[in-house]
């Protein structure tokens, strides 16, 4: 952590973040360890768990939206509890979809509308409303950093509390397959999403918004606001109420949208199907498939983290916030071009993707803090949700049509019996879509400018 004689209050807050964020990436990967269990008990293909999990990404999408907007109106503390609430119920209620996708089907039947297994309805309407919840974390969060860090420290405090999603998705493969094999997979679901509600206890008690955090010193206050072209927080801010279409008429809310949309599906892509991968081409257990996964997740802990101090290299030699940023985030895009190297040496040993991928997911991780980071750098605190809202449900549209689309062509490579053709493509999309994404942002935003409202 950064130490400074003002204080350093606004760091616990970002540990606050860390470990909200760490509880939201833990509940949405269960599904995606138990999806070998699952496929083997319920008969799943490929496309059926491609659709169970894309409505989970259109749900967070389309919600990711609306959380934009309700956490600009409710503040952080309540929107964000509220979230939470939400996304460790749906969490918990995967336990139970044979039963929730029965009473579906019953209902379904009653006005028509058949054809859906009873277990993927259940799932589907339990991944629903755990995107509909888990869709405030990342508004809620991203606001909360504009709230409490100077500009130049948002990218880093974001790259730490980002790497809260790397901390659950390294923890998931040490807990899930436990629990399922002692205690069933249903365990799984109920004692992981039950955490969220120790983590609320911290958050009602140590969250407040900067003038009313007894605990932040006045200097430190200061120094928060101290970089800030118009964001006074010595008073209280002005509302402002600004339209989504207002917000689109942005080029900046259109580099951050599409930036979003070209590369949150990779992401999506190496949390949900790495687990089917590693255990349907190397034929490893889920027991077996948990050290690799822990080394991947941990290489991408490093790279959230680094990723987000990477632009403060450029911006304390004279680059503006968002002109360092950019530059930083070129050279974040090449370093997915590793997984390239797949396709040639992913056969001699199942180490090699896995190292490959690490690579791709620590770029993604690192790409992911400086991007959010460029709202805040354009953005007045106002606008920050709404905007992250507005991204956030274009990063989840293009996270489900992946999901939808890789399920498809894996399926349809099955049956040509050459499944690694499928991953093979998929790979090489991975590898190049960051570079694309980032050349969108550069059109569109070529140096930075301050938004108006």
């Amino acid at each position: 952590m950064i130490k400074n004689k003002t204080g350093s209050y606004r760091w616990t807050i970002c540990a606050l973040l860390f470990f909200g964020t760490t509880i939201n990436y833990l509940d949405r990967q269960v599904l995606s360890l138990l999806h070998p269990v699952l496929e083997k008990e319920f008969g799943w293909t490929n496309s059926d768990y491609g659709t169970i999990t894309a409505v989970f990404q259109l749900a967070y999408a389309i919600f990711m939206l609306l959380a934009g907007r309700f956490v600009d109106k409710l503040g952080v503390k309540k929107g964000y509890t509220i979230a939470l609430i939400i996304w460790s119920i749906g969490a918990m209620i995967h336990a139970y979809a044979i039963e929730i996708g029965s009473v579906a089907a019953n209902i379904l039947g009653v006005i028509g509308v058949s054809g859906i297994s009873i277990s993927v309805l259940g799932f589907i309407i339990a991944r629903l409303v755990l995107g509909m919840g888990e869709s405030a974390n990342f508004p809620a969060a991203i606001k909360a950093t504009a709230e409490y860090f100077p500009k130049k420290e948002r990218a880093l405090a974001t790259g730490i509390f980002n790497s809260g999603s790397n901390i659950g998705a390294i923890l998931a493969p040490l807990t899930v397959p436990w629990l399922a094999y002692h205690l069933g997979w249903q365990s799984s679901f109920i004692i992981i999403g039950a955490l969220g509600f120790i983590w609320l206890l911290f958050w009602l008690v140590y969250y407040d918004t900067p003038l009313k955090q007894k605990r932040l010193s006045a200097e430190e206050l200061q120094y928060i606001a101290h970089d800030t072209v118009y964001d006074k927080i010595s008073e209280p801010e002005p509302e402002i109420k600004v339209s989504w279409y207002k917000l689109l008429t942005f080029r900046q809310t259109w580099a951050f949208t599409l930036g979003k949309f070209f590369t949150d599906g990779v992401w999506w892509f190496f949390l949900f199907w790495l687990p089917s991968y590693l255990t349907g081409q190397f034929n490893l257990t889920a027991t077996q498939i948990t050290l690799p996964l822990t080394v991947l997740y941990t290489m991408t802990m490093v790279g959230s983290i680094s990723g987000g101090w990477f632009p403060m290299y450029f911006i304390n030699r004279g680059y503006s916030s968002y002109d360092g940023r950019m530059k930083a985030m070129f050279y974040i895009a090449l370093f997915p071009l590793a997984v390239l190297l797949i396709l040639p040496f992913g056969d001699i040993s199942y180490w090699i993707p896995v190292l490959l991928i690490g690579v791709g997911a620590s770029a993604h991780q690192a790409w992911s803090a400086n991007l959010y980071s460029t709202i805040s750098d354009m953005f007045p605190k106002a606008a920050v949700a709404s905007v992250t809202g507005i991204g956030g449900m274009a990063g989840g549209i293009g996270g489900a049509l992946v999901s939808v689309l890789v399920g498809r062509v894996l399926d349809y490579y099955k049956t040509m019996g050459s499944v690694t053709t499928g991953y093979a493509i998929v790979f090489s999309v991975c590898a190049l879509i960051y570079l694309i994404a980032w050349s969108f942002m550069k059109v569109l935003v070529p140096k930075m400018k301050i938004v108006k409202l």
